[in-house]
């Protein structure tokens, strides 16, 4: 069983703007410590056999210049390698082109902080009907899933038990939580307070397949 709100507590989630050569983009970033030295830690976000399980399968070269693509899901180009400690790449999903900069960080008593911050140029009208949970409740599934791959010692999951657990009523409180909380840190980051919750109540919709309200 998953504690649900121990796993929603345990992240940190901020909302920022950021200027860029293309002009200024929104960013969402995930934090969370892990009880594991950044060496493993590392591993864990760039073996290709460890990512497949806790996030998607993936192909590819995954080294500086190389080009990935997560079945399914978005693809691109890393850009930036520096191990262990830190990877750029571009986020090309759905006709649109994003970044993710991971940042990983050695913490007291060998632990280690994951950091994952998502830069992009999103249309208003979607911002507005959405907020930053949009992706930002993907990452929170992400994250959980590097938590319990780490707990587990690294097994593999049962994605048929994955995705009964994402239906049940236990992974809908997930999925609402991680929207509540990132319209938290989109009120944080200056967003009206009743617009926040708002999108933050759209998204929970969509993630957990309710109608909108």
């Amino acid at each position: 069983m998953i504690d649900v709100t121990n796993e929603i507590t345990a992240v940190d989630r901020a909302v920022r703007r950021r200027t860029l050569e293309a002009g200024e983009a929104r960013t969402v970033t995930i934090s969370r410590v892990f009880d594991t030295p950044v060496d493993d830690l590392w591993d864990a976000c760039t073996d290709p056999e460890r990512i497949s399980r806790w996030f998607l399968p993936v192909s590819g070269d995954l080294r500086l210049g190389g080009r990935y693509a997560f079945e399914g899901n978005a693809s691109g180009t890393i850009e930036r390698c520096e191990p262990p400690h830190a990877i750029d790449a571009t986020w090309e999903f759905g006709g649109q082109v994003s970044w993710v900069e991971l940042r990983l960080t050695p913490e007291a008593d060998g632990r280690a902080r994951f950091a994952l911050e998502h830069i992009a140029h999103p249309d208003d009208d979607m911002w507005a009907q959405y907020g930053p949970g949009a992706v930002g409740v993907g990452w929170d599934g992400g994250v959980l899933g590097l938590t319990l791959h780490l707990a587990s010692g690294g097994e593999g999951p049962d994605r048929d038990a994955v995705a009964a657990w994402q239906a049940s009523e236990e992974g809908r409180r997930f999925l609402t939580l991680s929207s509540e909380r990132w319209g938290e840190a989109s009120i944080a980051a200056g967003t009206d307070p009743d617009e926040a919750r708002a999108a933050a109540r759209r998204t929970t919709d969509a993630y957990t397949g309710q109608p909108a309200g």
